[in-house]
């Protein structure tokens, strides 16, 4: 992977929304792996120099029963992991393994470095797919100490309201949320119900994806292409405001709130 610098305040361009469709997303194929990214991530790519904001990888990814990466090193990133259906096994060299199911966050900062494996956690016989949203983001500042956690959310979830699940912002020390090696990004989630009305919080930066349903957003400066986004489709907002989400059918949503950006 490419080893991000130190991110600044720079823009990062010109204020709005832009909606990538599903089917406008890079696609990756293996023989047991089908990978849906916002931003290329499967080769020789600069993830820097593609990213939104601070997020340079968005990976929604579907996995066949027993297969997976093997293990491998990560350097100077942040990792967070949401698992959509099945389960996920994980095992790294600071000691960490189990099994992450929906509902599940999980936080994984390389730091110096940290080595891990990722397994669909169903065996071939009972043949129960996997399908992951993975996403990495630059740390706030090289060479730290390698950590993972991970959190339960899913009484959270059931609310149906917005609610940060990892964030390295101020205003979130003391929450539930889970801490992450860079004080300017927090990511939210939410399962609302049909005709249920959010507020996205106001952000340098955002990166909203439509994991589940579909919803409709409004109170921006625009969204190019149409304000409805479904499932696989992502919005990356520059200089907005608060944003009013609808959900349209019961949906899932994740979205990045990033105060930088690299320069």
């Amino acid at each position: 992977m490419t080893t991000p610098s130190t991110p600044t305040a720079g823009a990062h361009g010109a204020a709005g929304i832009r909606v990538i469709r599903s089917d406008e997303r890079h696609r990756w194929d293996d023989a047991w792996l089908t990978s849906r990214q916002s931003f290329p991530a499967t080769g020789n790519f600069d993830l820097r120099g593609n990213a939104h904001g601070l997020l340079m990888v968005s990976n929604d990814d579907v996995v066949d029963p027993a297969e997976g990466f093997d293990t491998h090193e990560h350097v100077d990133v942040e990792i967070v992991t949401w698992v959509v259906e099945g389960a996920l096994a994980h095992r790294d060299s600071r000691g960490n393994a189990g099994v992450l199911t929906p509902g599940v966050v999980q936080r994984m900062t390389a730091g110096t470095g940290i080595t891990h494996s990722e397994r669909n956690g169903s065996s071939r016989a009972d043949a129960h797919r996997l399908r992951v949203v993975q996403m990495w983001l630059a740390t706030e500042y090289a060479g730290g100490e390698p950590g993972y956690a991970e959190r339960d959310v899913t009484d959270r979830l059931a609310t149906g309201e917005l609610f940060p699940v990892v964030s390295g912002l101020a205003r979130h020390r003391g929450t539930d949320a889970l801490d992450i090696a860079n004080s300017h990004v927090a990511l939210h989630a939410a399962r609302p119900v049909a005709g249920t009305t959010l507020t996205l919080p106001a952000a340098r930066f955002g990166h909203l994806y439509v994991v589940r349903g579909s919803v409709e957003l409004s109170g921006g400066a625009g969204v190019a292409g149409g304000s409805v986004l479904s499932e696989g489709d992502a919005a990356r907002t520059t200089d907005q405001g608060e944003l009013r989400l609808t959900a349209t059918t019961d949906a899932e949503i994740l979205f990045w709130e990033m105060e930088r950006g690299f320069a």
